[in-house]
C-alpha cells in the first residue's frame, strides 16, 4: 500500500502566495468580454469590470495578475491606453487574431481590476519594440508621487495618487516574439532597461523580473545570468529579483497540440507525463541559477504555464479558446504540487490564461459565466498560499501509464498554516482507485476537519454553459482515522484536498 509520511516538525520554507498567480493578455476574449465589458454594458459590472468574474476570482484568492502580455507586451505602447477612451489610438493585434485593439482597457483599467480583485500588480514592460524612455516614463506615470510630467499627466487623467506596482517584467520572451535576441544581447539590454525602472516608493520597491528561458533552453538561462552578473560589483547584484520560465503542456507537440476534449487513454498519460516535466525544468534551471545566486535571492517565476491544445472547432484560431476537462484539473494539481515542493526557488507562477484563453479558470459567453475544473483545483489549493511547506515523502507508489508514457500513481504536497495542515493529492491513474496511508511523525491523533475532491464519472467531462456544474469540488468522505494515521482511498483521476488538525 502507498504511504505518505509527513514530518510536521520540518518546515522547508514558505509557499509564496504568488505561486497561485494568473496571466491576462490582450488575446482573444481574455480582456474584452472576459474581464472587461465596459461601463455601458448590460452585463453587471463595476467601472467596466464584470461583477460575476471578479467575484469568482476573489473566491480563489488570486494573489497577483500579470498584464498586458505575453507577446502583446512587446508591441504595447502604454500611452495609447490612457486618457479619453474615444481618442485612444487603435491598432491591429498582429500576434493574436488580427483584430482591432481599441485600447479601451489600459493602465487605469488594469489597476482598477486589480483593486477590485484585491491582488498584486505585475506589469510587463515593452523592451522588444519600446524605448528605455517609454518604459521609464510608464513607471513614473504609475508610481511617482511628486512634481513631474508623467505624474501630472496621470492626475490630468483622473488619478491623483500613484499606484503600487509590485512586479515589473523587463520584456517578455525576448528569445522569440520579444525580439529574437541572443541571451547575451538580452542580458545587456536588461541591465540597461532595468536601470530606469526607478524606485519612487522606497517603502514598496518594485521587484524586477528578467526574461528567462523557453522550456529547456538552459543556454539562455546561463547566458543571461552570466551577462548580468559576471564581473559585476557586488553592490549591483540587487537589480534582478526574478527570472522567468515558460512551459506549456502540449500532448501532441507544438505543431499539432491535440484536442482539449477528444483524447484516448494514451493521450491522457502523455499529457500528464509532459506536465510532470516541469519538475525537471525547475531543477535544472534552478541549478544554473544557483551558480550565480546560491543564497536563492532571485526567485524563479513560472509566469506562463498550463495546457495548450488545438482551439475549439469553429472558433478564431488566434483566440486560443479551449475547453477544460478533468484532465486539465489533474494538470493543475500536478503543477501546483510541484511549485509548492520547490518553494525555495519558485516564488511566483501565473497560469495562462485567466479567462477564455488556454487553460482558463473561467469561461464566458455573453452574460453567461462558468468555472472550469481548473478553477475548482485553485479553490482547493488556496489554503497553501503563505503556508509553510512541510517535509513529506511517498513510498509504495508505482508508475502507471501506457508504453513510454508513464507517470507516478500519486503526486502530493503538504503545508501548515495557523495550526491547520493542508494535504493535496492527485491520483493520476485512469483505471484504479488508490489506497493511501497518511502517517505523521508526531505521535498524536489528527482529525480531518475538511476534505474535498475534484473528479467526475468520465475523464472527458467538462463544464458547459448548459451544464456548468458537471465537474466541481465536492465533499470527499472516503477517509478514516487509524490511530495517528489517516487512511484514504483516492478515486481514479482525481485531485483531493484534506485539511487536518
Amino acid at each position: 500500500m502507498a504511504k505518505l509520511v509527513i514530518n510536521e516538525n520540518n518546515k522547508q520554507g514558505t509557499i509564496a502566495p504568488e505561486i497561485y498567480g494568473h496571466f491576462s493578455e490582450h488575446l482573444g476574449r481574455c480582456i474584452y468580454e472576459g474581464l472587461y465589458v465596459g461601463e455601458n454594458s448590460d452585463i453587471p459590472n463595476v467601472n467596466g469590470m464584470r461583477t460575476d468574474v471578479v467575484n469568482a476570482l476573489k473566491e480563489i484568492k488570486v494573489p497577483v495578475l500579470r498584464w498586458p502580455g505575453g507577446c502583446f507586451a512587446d508591441e504595447y505602447h502604454w500611452k495609447d491606453g490612457i486618457g479619453d477612451k474615444s481618442k485612444r489610438k487603435k491598432m491591429i493585434n498582429t500576434h493574436w487574431g488580427g483584430v482591432t485593439e481599441d485600447n479601451s482597457f489600459g493602465t487605469h483599467e488594469f489597476m482598477e481590476l486589480c483593486k477590485q480583485i484585491g491582488c498584486k500588480t505585475y506589469i510587463n514592460g515593452n523592451l522588444g519594440s519600446g524605448t528605455v524612455q517609454e518604459m521609464s516614463e510608464w513607471v513614473e506615470y504609475m508610481t511617482f508621487n511628486g512634481v513631474s510630467p508623467m505624474a501630472e499627466l496621470r492626475k490630468q487623467n483622473g488619478h491623483e495618487e500613484p499606484w503600487t506596482v509590485d512586479y515589473f517584467g523587463v520584456g517578455n520572451e525576448n528569445w522569440g516574439c520579444g525580439g529574437n535576441m541572443t541571451p547575451e544581447h538580452y542580458g545587456n539590454e536588461y541591465r540597461r532597461y532595468q536601470t530606469y525602472v526607478r524606485q519612487y516608493n522606497e517603502d514598496h520597491p518594485i521587484k524586477k523580473v528578467a526574461c528567462g528561458a523557453n522550456v529547456a533552453d538552459f543556454f539562455w538561462t546561463e547566458g543571461v545570468l552570466k551577462t548580468c552578473f559576471a564581473n559585476v560589483p557586488e553592490q549591483f547584484h540587487g537589480f534582478m529579483d526574478f527570472i522567468s520560465l515558460h512551459y506549456y503542456t502540449h500532448p501532441d507537440g507544438w505543431e499539432i497540440k491535440g484536442s482539449a476534449t477528444d483524447y484516448d487513454d494514451e493521450a491522457w498519460y502523455r499529457t500528464l507525463n509532459k506536465a510532470l516535466y516541469i519538475d525537471e525544468l525547475i531543477r535544472r534551471h534552478g541549478a544554473i541559477i544557483d551558480q550565480f545566486d546560491p543564497e536563492k535571492k532571485i526567485g524563479l517565476s513560472v509566469d506562463e504555464w498550463g495546457t495548450w491544445f488545438t482551439v475549439e472547432p469553429g472558433t478564431n484560431p488566434g483566440f486560443l479558446y479551449q475547453q477544460s476537462t478533468v484532465r486539465d484539473a489533474l494538470v493543475a494539481g500536478i503543477n501546483l504540487n510541484v511549485f509548492n515542493k520547490h518553494c525555495d526557488r519558485v516564488k511566483m507562477a501565473c497560469i495562462a490564461q485567466m479567462i477564455n484563453v488556454l487553460q482558463a479558470v473561467i469561461l464566458t459567453d455573453g452574460e453567461k459565466m462558468l468555472k472550469t475544473p481548473t478553477w475548482h483545483v485553485f479553490h482547493m489549493y488556496r489554503h497553501h498560499q503563505g503556508a509553510e511547506l512541510l517535509e513529506s515523502s511517498l513510498s509504495g507508489v508505482s508508475d502507471t501509464g501506457i508504453g513510454e508514457w508513464t507517470v507516478p500513481e500519486i503526486t502530493e504536497s503538504v503545508s501548515e498554516k495557523d495550526g491547520m495542515i493542508t494535504i493535496t493529492l492527485s491520483n493520476l491513474s485512469l483505471t484504479d482507485d488508490k489506497d493511501l496511508t497518511i502517517h505523521f511523525a508526531e505521535d498524536k491523533l489528527y482529525k480531518v476537519e475538511e476534505a474535498n475532491v475534484v473528479t467526475s464519472g468520465d475523464v472527458h467531462d467538462m463544464n458547459t454553459f448548459d451544464a456548468p456544474d458537471t465537474v466541481k469540488e465536492v465533499a470527499f468522505t472516503d477517509h478514516k482515522a487509524d490511530g495517528n494515521d489517516i487512511c484514504v482511498k483516492l478515486p481514479k483521476a482525481s485531485v483531493v484536498e484534506l485539511r487536518v488538525k
